[in-house]
């Protein structure tokens, strides 16, 4: 889960001179997430305005399926949006998470043993957000609901955590990584927190428009129904013995 990122640029080299073979060497993948940068950035002013402006909507999860156990991974140090929810909270750490459990991935968790799953922007600095996202679907039951937010790359806020670790995709990407995880996303995203003002804004809208965040919900899909097999009808000969 760890990436790099490199600043050197092209030097000239001296005439006559033989190029070393490292500079052929392939250069880091510069789209790739830094969770430590982007966890730091999340623990800043800009990120505490949006994870104070998804406060609301995290009241909404704890009542989506009462009664069955919950599981929400999220940044850490959130601050004054810090949430008491009767959910297994996760938050990220430097390897992996933290919480009541200390864990990478695999989650430590029974398959089809949440309700409800919370991935609230871990999505966004995950190096292995496939992975990620395989691993929440696994752990939901049949007709479980994943709750995902995730940064806006239309938004104009995305000037303040540009260059600052996280690695963000627009819903359309979100909805494709879902299906493949055997996930059924909604039809329309929910935007949400600033446009650029950091300032919370807990009013939700119909798409991501402009919000610095969004919302996207999807559920698991139900194993489909195994018909039982018809017994076939036994025919009985006359004079037969039947046993």
């Amino acid at each position: 889960m760890h990436a790099l990122s490199s600043r050197d640029g092209w030097r000239a080299l001296p005439q006559n001179r033989t190029m070393p073979v490292s500079a052929f060497r392939r250069q880091p993948d510069r789209r790739q997430p830094h969770p430590a940068a982007a966890a730091a950035w999340f623990a800043g002013l800009a990120g505490q305005a949006i994870l104070a402006s998804e406060a609301d909507i995290l009241r909404q999860v704890a009542l989506d399926r009462p009664g069955q156990p919950g599981l929400w991974l999220s940044p850490s140090g959130m601050g004054e949006a810090d949430l008491v929810l009767p959910l297994l909270r996760l938050c990220a750490a430097a390897e992996g998470f933290e919480g009541p459990l200390r864990c990478g991935l695999p989650l430590p968790l029974a398959s089809d043993s949440c309700g409800v799953v919370v991935v609230q922007h871990l999505a966004d600095i995950s190096a292995e957000p496939a992975t990620l996202l395989d691993e929440c679907a696994r752990v939901l039951v049949p007709g479980g609901r994943l709750w995902l937010l995730a940064l806006n790359p239309l938004s104009p806020y995305r000037l303040r955590w540009r260059g600052q670790g996280p690695r963000v995709s627009e819903p359309v990407t979100w909805r494709r990584r879902l299906r493949i995880a055997g996930l059924a996303p909604e039809a329309v995203s929910r935007g949400v927190g600033p446009t650029w003002r950091i300032t919370p804004e807990p009013a939700v809208q119909d798409g991501a428009g402009l919000r610095a965040a969004f919302l996207l919900r999807a559920e698991k899909r139900r194993a489909p129904m195994t018909p039982l097999r018809t017994p076939a009808k036994t025919r009985f000969e006359p004079g037969l013995p039947t046993a």
